[in-house]
Order: C-alpha cells, then sequence, then structure tokens
C-alpha cells in the first residue's frame, strides 16, 4: 500500500492536487479498456442515437435532460456534440462518439466495482482525510480523437455539494495523456478560492446560482499530462479544465467521486440515488 510522504502530503495540501505514476498496473488498464469495449459494443447494439443525450459543459442542455438527470444510479452513454451530421446522424463510428458514460459504474459494473473498492483506494482516500468515505459517482471520460470536446474549467463541489465541502476526484489515466490530446489542466492551489458557484436540481433541471461571475485566470492552470496507469487526485474545490482532443489519439480516463458520509449531501444536487441503491464506501 501506498504511503505518502510528508511532501506529498504539503502538495495535497497546499496546491490541491497529487500525482501518483503507476498507481494502476498495466494489466489492470487493460482489463479495463477491454470491459469499456465490451460495453461499448453492448450499447452500439441496443442503443438507438435518437434516444441518448450529447453531453456538453460548454453548453449544458443535458442539465435539463431526464436521461442525464436519472443516469446517477446506472450506466448510460452521452455522445459528443461533434459526434452527428447536420441531419442527427453519427458521422463517426459509435465507439469514437461517446463523450462518456456513467454515473454508477462503481456500483452497477463488477469490474469497475471491484477495481473500485481496493485496499489501496481505501488507504489513500483515508490518507487524504476522508473520515467516512462513500463513492458517490463514477464514469468513463473517452475524450475521443478529433472530437473530444472541451470541458469548462470547473470545481466539482459546484455539482456535488456538501456541507462543508468534501468531494475529492481520484481520476485514473487509462491512456497518455498529453497536451496535444487533451489532458486536464489545474489551477494549483485555487482550492484555497471561494466557491464561484452552484448548481442545484429544480422541478424544471439544473440550475446554477453564481457567486462570483469572475472567469477563472486560464493564464494560472497548468498542465497533467501523465502515462497510462497514473491517478490525479484532486480536492473537490479545485478548478481543472481540458481542451478539446484535436489529435488522432484517445485519451481515456476513469474518474471516481469520494465524498465523507460525516458532512451534509444537499439534497438538491442533481444527482440523488434511489432508496434502493444507498451510497456505500469501499467494502
Amino acid at each position: 500500500m501506498i504511503d505518502l510522504t510528508t511532501d506529498q502530503r504539503s502538495a495535497w495540501a497546499d496546491q490541491g492536487f497529487l500525482v501518483l505514476p503507476n498507481f494502476v498496473d498495466q494489466p489492470s488498464v487493460e482489463k479495463l479498456n477491454t470491459r469499456i469495449d465490451h460495453l461499448v459494443d453492448g450499447f452500439a447494439a441496443d442503443l438507438s442515437t435518437q434516444d441518448a443525450t450529447v453531453f456538453s459543459t460548454t453548453q449544458q442542455s443535458h442539465a435539463q435532460d431526464d436521461w442525464f438527470l436519472s443516469s446517477g444510479a446506472v450506466v448510460r452513454p452521452f455522445f459528443e456534440d461533434g459526434a452527428f451530421d447536420d441531419d442527427g446522424k453519427l458521422c463517426v463510428p459509435f465507439a469514437e462518439a461517446l463523450n462518456k458514460m456513467g454515473h454508477a459504474m462503481h456500483d452497477r459494473d463488477p469490474v469497475f466495482d471491484h477495481f473500485s473498492r481496493t485496499p489501496d483506494l481505501a488507504n489513500l482516500v483515508s490518507q487524504l482525510g476522508v473520515a467516512d468515505p462513500l463513492l458517490l459517482q463514477s464514469m468513463v471520460i473517452f475524450k475521443p480523437p478529433r472530437i473530444g470536446g472541451e470541458v469548462a474549467c470547473h470545481t466539482d463541489h459546484t455539482f456535488l455539494w456538501t456541507d462543508p465541502p468534501s468531494v475529492i476526484g481520484l481520476w485514473f489515466a487509462l491512456d497518455d495523456a498529453t497536451v496535444d490530446n487533451g489532458c486536464l489542466w489545474v489551477l494549483p492551489s485555487g482550492h484555497n478560492q471561494p466557491v464561484r458557484s452552484r448548481s442545484r436540481l429544480t422541478a424544471a433541471g439544473t440550475v446554477t446560482e453564481v457567486f462570483d461571475p469572475a472567469p477563472y485566470d486560464m493564464q494560472q492552470l497548468i498542465p497533467v499530462e501523465v502515462k497510462a496507469g497514473t491517478l490525479v487526485a484532486f480536492s473537490g474545490l479545485l478548478p481543472h479544465w481540458s481542451a478539446p482532443n484535436t489529435s488522432t489519439t484517445a485519451r481515456r480516463a476513469y474518474t471516481l467521486h469520494i465524498i465523507d458520509g460525516t458532512t451534509q449531501y444537499a439534497a438538491d444536487n442533481w444527482l440523488q440515488r434511489p432508496r434502493d441503491l444507498p451510497l456505500r464506501g469501499f467494502s
């Protein structure tokens, strides 16, 4: 098991993120990618593209869509905006058309359940200061070649609000992530800034309450270029962003969000679990 060094603990507190190379071994990366391919093949065979949703953080149309809003307890695919032509037909192969799939992979899929609930992860999350970890949300982010869209600069706490803030993102690189194919960019120490917005669920969909309309200083962001198998852990208060993938290589990642059960999870967060699928921790 990993034991964080004094420098790593200081970096987590001061910078709001940690980069842990080789956290996932190559066979495990290959197993996840194989499972993803299997799930995508199943969606391609069974899913009508007319029934699915385009996911875009820059346009936010998905935030009013029941396909998205009711996905917190299932595994569903979401398309990239650039995957369709003017007639609404896919203009790329199905396997290269998806933005992501989620959001309960850690509970609904046995391969991702096993991957998400290891002693190594439980140990790491404990060292990051989570007293009562609950696995809240998980997703595969595809960032496909040529059409993988920009992810607007944001904080996860905005969408997964707890009082006090507790959400932590665990971002596992399943491909090498580079500036060319849309790697993560983070704002070091940005987790110390006041939260600028909050997303709330209403009867009509989600609405955003803006506390501070000032944009993040994008010049202060730094790229996090990593090899497949790297884990990037970051505070839910840390602003992060990714550019479009205009390259010819994919940039898959698996993201798992953890909250602390000692905090109060907001009743108007978009993600609400049904009673028959309560949140649970690493066991």
